[in-house]
């Protein structure tokens, strides 16, 4: 049997195998998770699609505030991450009553409104990583063409796409893999996940560093973008919170910090392993993004693409910038459908507990399953068409993860776990923690929303070229 992880922002699912053998404290199979398991599962989940995003970032921040805030970002995800792996079990941390997911622990410690929020946090963060895989993967099934058009006629060809028709394309695809059965237990989409996302952050930290030292093709600065040059007042206001967004996208995993620690071996007590595997696994994944974040801006200046392997600073190798671009189509095919599998679940399982005969299967073929899944891939490739730009929807998923799952409810339910009392210092710095937070969010949600709003003004689905 596999133990299910479900993914956060950075890419998919994970799967892990369980062995057999004699049973832990809750009658369960024993787990055999180490520090080293925890911390391979956190990074594969956390490295994906908004590395990408990341050189851009830079830019708008510029070399003082873009790596100060990945840091900043870091410490915070750290620090709320070892308050809520305190929280895995109730009472004593060695030998409580155990948590299983995020949304247990919730109800746990906090129960009444916080679990309605918190589930609606959780699947409306899984409703918009579905429009964001579906955009990035058409965008980089776009990329492979331009790239070609490019190397063959020549760097000043139009060599534009309408990326509608990948859009229809990848939903298409997810339309039919949406009706596999069983689909959420190929735990073999774990292992490409992993080898396809680093991969790509691969080639790109490896292109950054081989512009920059032939030559940069843009200027950079200690503020970033420029006003008066790059942008107006407004623009940089607007680009400097979406930015925020766009970091908070990339350390997004708190949503699978239960889960891992789920599968880990005890003595000793989970909660111990799992802050030493958080510790190792944000120091990595940190360390990379300021290899991709700072070497993709040295390369490209503040005019770094939205999108470092698709906005085209690189033309050659072509192959290579092929070969990165397939591994995000292949990442995100395989991410859209595992990482969607805990909204079908709940959907159908709730359809299936109200109306038992409308969602049973009639001779092999479950036609709730097949219309409800077919509408929900619909509704997503209608929105991806409508709004395919990739800054403001990373913008977006990041705020909506940041904030409510990794800051508010780890907070929330240590400050009940250890009943701090109300207006103590510890109470009100957390508090202050988590208010700030807040504000950030707020930000970078309306930030992003309003480059949407702006990119709309000037696009036309199925018509507009890029």
């Amino acid at each position: 049997m596999g133990g299910r992880i479900n993914g956060g922002g950075g890419a998919m699912d994970v799967y892990l195998p369980r062995s057999n053998g004699d049973v832990d404290d809750d009658g369960k199979e024993r787990r055999t998770g180490t520090v080293w398991t925890a911390t391979a599962h956190i990074i594969t989940a956390v490295i994906g699609s908004g590395v990408l995003s990341l050189a851009w970032a830079m830019a708008q921040l510029g070399w003082v505030a873009g790596p100060v805030t990945l840091l900043l970002f870091a410490a915070i995800t750290y620090y709320t991450c070892g308050l809520l792996a305190d929280c895995y079990r109730v009472g004593d941390p060695a030998t409580g009553k155990r948590n299983y997911t995020y949304t247990e622990a919730v109800k746990s410690y906090l129960g009444g409104w916080h679990v309605w929020f918190c589930g609606f946090c959780q699947y409306v963060n899984m409703f918009g990583t579905g429009i964001g895989y579906t955009i990035t993967a058409s965008i980089s099934a776009a990329a492979i063409n331009k790239s070609n058009c490019f190397h063959w006629r020549g760097h000043g060809t139009d060599c534009s796409q309408n990326t509608s028709t990948y859009i229809i394309g990848f939903g298409v695809v997810q339309v039919i893999f949406c009706q596999l059965p069983n689909f959420h237990k190929l735990w073999w989409l774990s292992i490409i996940a992993a080898v396809m996302s680093f991969s790509y952050a691969a080639i790109a930290v490896g292109l950054s560093l081989a512009q920059t030292i032939s030559g940069p093709l843009g200027k950079t600065t200690m503020t970033g973008t420029q006003v008066g040059v790059d942008v107006d007042n407004v623009q940089k206001i607007w680009m400097t919170f979406q930015a925020l967004g766009n970091v908070a996208f990339a350390y997004s995993y708190a949503i699978i910090l239960i889960e891992i620690q789920d599968t880990l071996r005890s003595p000793p007590a989970e909660h111990i392993t799992m802050r030493q595997a958080t510790m190792v696994s944000i120091s990595t994944t940190t360390g990379f993004y300021m290899l991709c974040g700072c070497l993709g801006y040295s390369a490209f200046g503040n005019g770094a693409p939205g999108n470092i392997l698709t906005g085209f600073g690189f033309y050659e190798p072509y192959w290579l910038v092929d070969l990165a671009n397939v591994c995000i189509v292949v990442h995100l095919v395989g991410g859209f459908q595992v990482f969607c599998q805990p909204l079908f679940a709940a959907v159908e399982g709730g359809m299936a507990r109200r109306c038992p005969g409308l969602a049973a299967d009639r001779g092999g073929v479950n036609v709730f399953r097949m219309v409800w899944r077919t509408a929900f891939v619909a509704v997503i490739t209608l929105l991806a068409i409508l709004m395919p730009f990739f800054n403001s929807i990373l913008g977006i998923l990041g705020s909506i993860a940041f904030w409510p799952l990794t800051v508010f409810f780890p907070v929330e339910m240590y400050i009940r776990q250890r009943q701090l009392p109300r207006f103590s210092t510890k109470w009100a710095a957390l508090q202050s923690l988590s208010f700030v937070c807040f504000l950030v969010t707020l930000a970078a949600c309306a930030a992003s929303v309003q480059g949407v709003l702006d990119s709309l003004k000037t696009y036309v689905p199925f018509k507009t070229r890029t």
